[in-house]
């Protein structure tokens, strides 16, 4: 493990393999000319969707082609979240970090199968936790044999779809002695904000990446997109591919 800062960077999910492959050339040409430890984010599949007619993604195998084709070509390392025990190991073969979703980052069997498969986890921590009881999820990837562990901020629920960030709880996060992230985009979210789907004030994300960086964050998780506005998910909380480098 290094001491550079990480940036895992990309779209929410993979809307299909031409964008995917275009976002991840234009993220390694900012990423090569920084000096960081770089990440290329999409999900395949997105099961926690407000709505049922929401766009979840293609789905494990054919997402992780997609996925294996956007490392053989550009050479990036990935990071993509799991929702299922059952899915950690073909991730693994693949991603080099495996992310657990905020919402689940409680499921015994999830973490425990995602530590198995012997990458490095990301675990985001919910947004009904406080920062202090994520000693416990980080306990069960322990017994399960794997300490490569990174522990994600992403906004606490404060009332109805609202989200707010306290810069304390990195702090709070970094006593467990494992690397910290900021997700400053999903930070920003407005869950179900527009009621069949999310909303969000991209507007915010820098401003408070700032403030966790300098609150002690290892590194930051952001999604990106060349049309946020036009995204198959979570494009209100996105950034523009242009203001990535910055």
């Amino acid at each position: 493990m290094n001491n550079r800062f990480i940036a895992m960077v990309g779209p929410c999910v993979i809307e299909d393999e031409m964008i995917t492959l275009k976002m991840a050339e234009k993220l390694k040409e900012i990423s090569d000319g920084l000096d960081i430890d770089f990440y290329f984010k999409a999900s395949f599949d997105k099961a926690n969707r407000t709505s049922i007619a929401s766009f979840r993604g293609p789905g494990l195998e054919k997402g992780l082609k997609i996925l294996q084709k956007v490392k053989d070509t550009y050479g990036l390392k990935i990071v993509t979240d799991i929702h299922e025990p059952y899915q950690a190991q073909p991730v693994a073969e693949v991603a080099d970090i495996i992310q657990i979703p905020a919402f689940l980052c409680r499921q015994t069997d999830l973490l425990v199968a995602a530590a198995k498969a012997g990458r490095r986890i990301n675990v985001k921590k919910a947004q009904f936790l406080a920062p202090w009881d994520m000693k416990n999820v980080v306990h069960k990837l322990e017994e399960s044999g794997n300490r490569n562990i990174m522990l994600c901020e992403r906004g606490t629920s404060f009332g109805y779809n609202t989200l707010v960030v306290d810069m304390t709880s990195i702090v709070e996060l970094k006593k467990n002695g494992y690397p910290v992230i900021f997700d400053g985009t999903h930070s920003v979210q407005k869950p179900g904000g527009n009621g069949s789907s999310t909303s969000g004030n991209r507007e915010y994300v820098p401003y408070l990446v700032k403030a966790a960086v300098a609150a002690g964050a290892d590194g930051v998780f952001l999604e990106a997109h060349f049309e946020p506005d036009r995204a198959l998910s979570d494009g209100a909380n996105m950034i523009r591919m242009e203001d990535v480098r910055r």
